[in-house]
């Protein structure tokens, strides 16, 4: 049965993987075996730095840049693939919030967090396509997109844009999984809910607060998403395909 969950010779790739959810999984990907890890970020010193430290559990390779544009995107596949001529698991994980009065919401920040959160992991599985497919010649490859309880039920707070480029991303998970389970690449999604990270500040800085509202009594640790995200990479999860998995402590049916 560990084998079943082993990651042993697969490289794989995390974008947002310097910090936060990201890291939790870049991290598990490592002490599950696998080959090599590539992590991106926004921010290159933070991006070398968060892959120096996880270099303590296996191969990770900085590859900081801009992903929030078809450039930046393309920019991205072009580098991984003059490193490598498959990539086993892709995890569409960067992702961007914005919250403000509906009166006021901008549009700056409707397209900031849709174009992240929704276009840029269309966009960059079909760019990396080539090396997935590669890969899938051999065994199942995986792409794992992560999502947000957001984006299966409705928060109170006003980032309009978040919670529906969410829903889109679960939505679209099926659409690309029915097209891409031909290729014998399987896609599916995780949607967290309160795990310490930049983006979740109220959870990192006021767990105690949040864990009351919470089913499960608690916020998310790392090993809740990187258990996740090994099972859903491996063997164990091939035959997950276009599902959601809710890893949330109960949250998203308590509302």
């Amino acid at each position: 049965m560990l084998e079943m969950f082993s990651l042993e010779g697969r490289v794989a790739l995390v974008t947002g993987g310097s910090r936060g959810i990201g890291r939790m999984i870049a991290e598990g990907f490592l002490r599950y075996g696998a080959a090599r890890v590539y992590i991106t970020a926004r921010k290159a010193a933070a991006c070398d730095a968060a892959a120096e430290e996880l270099s303590e559990f296996g191969e990770c390779v900085s590859l900081p840049g801009d992903i929030s544009t078809l450039e930046g995107v393309q920019g991205l596949a072009a580098r991984i693939l003059e490193r490598e001529s498959k990539l086993d698991i892709l995890v569409n994980n960067a992702g961007a919030a914005w919250g403000a009065d509906f009166d006021s919401f901008p549009e700056a920040g409707w397209d900031k967090t849709v174009d992240l959160n929704l276009k840029t992991p269309f966009f960059l599985t079909q760019a990396l396509i080539g090396p997935l497919r590669e890969a899938a010649k051999a065994r199942v490859a995986k792409v794992i997109n992560i999502a947000s309880i957001d984006g299966l039920s409705v928060t109170n707070e006003e980032t309009y844009p978040y919670g529906a480029s969410k829903a889109g991303l679960i939505h679209m998970t099926k659409r690309m999984a029915l097209r891409l389970a031909g290729d014998n690449i399987a896609v599916s999604a995780i949607a967290p809910g309160a795990f310490p990270s930049d983006m979740n500040r109220v959870a990192r800085d006021h767990a105690d607060a949040v864990a009351k509202h919470i089913p499960a009594g608690r916020i998310g640790e790392p090993e809740d998403m990187a258990g996740a995200a090994i099972y859903l990479a491996s063997r164990a999860g091939d035959y997950v395909v276009g599902s959601t998995i809710t890893v949330d402590g109960g949250v998203a049916w308590a509302r």
